[in-house]
């Protein structure tokens, strides 16, 4: 009888152990979980009078982090058809995708999205999110007070014209807060863009339907804040403002800029 009364005795105390057991397990395996899942590819689109080096900084930074990086070589050609190129990137790309745009690469982010559901967030970096029939030229219409169309140079090509900053011109309307010698060498190695780009009407905006972010430049000579601000307040934006920015503030505030990367991820994952 002493056996089986100790028996009884100890029963509840084993019973006890087997959810707490069950229970520490599960911890150990989501956790486990959660530190091999992959994370998603961040896809880098740079705008007008840039290249993908204006994201170095940038993807230097992710790629500690453990992000997989890409840097789109936008065309720079049209809107529908650099819409269109990143696309064709993005039917390329296995898994959860961060779509981030600067600049013109905004309007470029804003079409290409739409379709394609592995595409997570999207993030305005100083950068057009059009609405539907809105170009980059009626955007600067309605919010005046952009340095960059009287600070064009035009220069024609086989089939149409393209347009470049005038090195002059290029450190104030584009890169104020960048030290001098690096905006002599981005104004050197811009890369011009269609004009035709500027004048082409967005399609459906995926920001409709896709949640976003947006980092507003506060002292943009580019798109003016208040165009920045408005944008992003239409698409319902995550938004941060980096007072004294400048519009080439992917370069001059890289851990802002991969920091708001990072939290779109997180907040999509």
């Amino acid at each position: 009888m002493a056996v089986a009364v100790g028996t009884l005795l100890t029963m509840p105390a084993l019973s006890a152990a087997v959810p707490a057991e069950t229970a520490s397990t599960a911890h150990a395996a989501a956790t486990s979980a959660r530190a091999h899942t992959p994370k998603p590819t961040v896809v880098l689109v740079h705008g007008a009078f840039a290249d993908s080096s204006s994201w170095d900084a940038v993807i230097s930074r992710l790629e500690r982090r453990g992000y997989p990086v890409i840097g789109v070589a936008n065309p720079l050609r049209g809107l529908s058809s650099d819409s269109a190129y990143l696309s064709s990137v993005l039917d390329t790309i296995a898994g959860p995708v961060i779509l981030v745009g600067h600049s013109y690469g905004g309007a470029v982010i804003t079409d290409a999205a739409v379709g394609h559901s592995n595409v997570k967030a999207l993030v305005y970096i100083a950068a057009f999110a059009p609405d539907q029939g809105e170009t980059g030229l009626s955007i600067l219409d309605k919010y005046p007070g952009s340095q960059l169309p009287p600070s064009l140079t035009v220069r024609p090509f086989p089939g149409g014209q393209d347009a470049y900053v005038d090195p002059v011109h290029f450190r104030q309307v584009f890169a104020a807060d960048v030290p001098a010698g690096t905006t002599r060498v981005m104004a050197a190695g811009q890369r011009p863009v269609s004009l035709t780009a500027f004048a082409e009407p967005s399609t459906t905006p995926a920001w409709k339907t896709i949640p976003s972010w947006y980092l507003v430049a506060g002292a943009d000579h580019a798109i003016p804040p208040a165009a920045e601000q408005a944008m992003a307040r239409r698409a319902d934006s995550h938004t941060t403002i980096v007072h004294g920015a400048s519009h080439a503030i992917l370069v001059s505030h890289p851990d802002t800029t991969s920091h708001i990367i990072e939290t779109a991820a997180h907040a999509t994952s």
